[in-house]
């Protein structure tokens, strides 16, 4: 019934986080411009651009839950909007919903994000200390 109402609010959260984040980063990168001595795993891709990848995920699941619910009638184009909010029996099982299948959809997203980040830097690590090697076989 209003389930995309919960990764829409994490959306918005992510999205904000991201944006605080990249000044951040920016800031960060102006004051210290110098060369990494040691590479380190997960220094690859900076943290804005992982938050920007996951809040990506959850506007585009968000607007897709949000069009299903649409196109199911739960959602009306005219006051309250969300069709169980009209009626408190309705709404008690609408917030039962949001609370289990939404948040249970949010968490889901959260560490599909999570594993797919670890994945790719482990790759990026393992490339890196290929190439290591490969310098050091070279100096030998």
């Amino acid at each position: 019934m209003a389930c995309f109402l919960v990764s829409t609010a994490a959306a918005i959260g992510v999205t904000i986080a991201q944006k605080v984040t990249a000044k951040k980063e920016e800031k960060k990168a102006e004051v210290a411009k110098q060369d990494i001595k040691e590479y380190k795993f997960g220094s690859e891709t900076k943290w804005s651009t992982r938050l920007k990848y996951l809040a990506t995920t959850l506007w585009t699941g968000s607007f897709l839950l949000a069009g299903e619910h649409v196109l199911h009638g739960e959602v009306a184009p005219f006051p309250p909007f969300l069709t169980a909010a009209a009626d408190p029996a309705d709404a008690s099982e609408m917030l039962h919903e949001m609370g289990t299948v939404g948040v249970a959809m949010l968490a889901l997203l959260v560490v599909a994000w999570g594993a797919g980040c670890f994945i790719w830097d482990l790759i990026k690590y393992r490339k890196h200390k290929k190439q290591e090697k490969l310098q050091l076989n070279k100096e030998i």
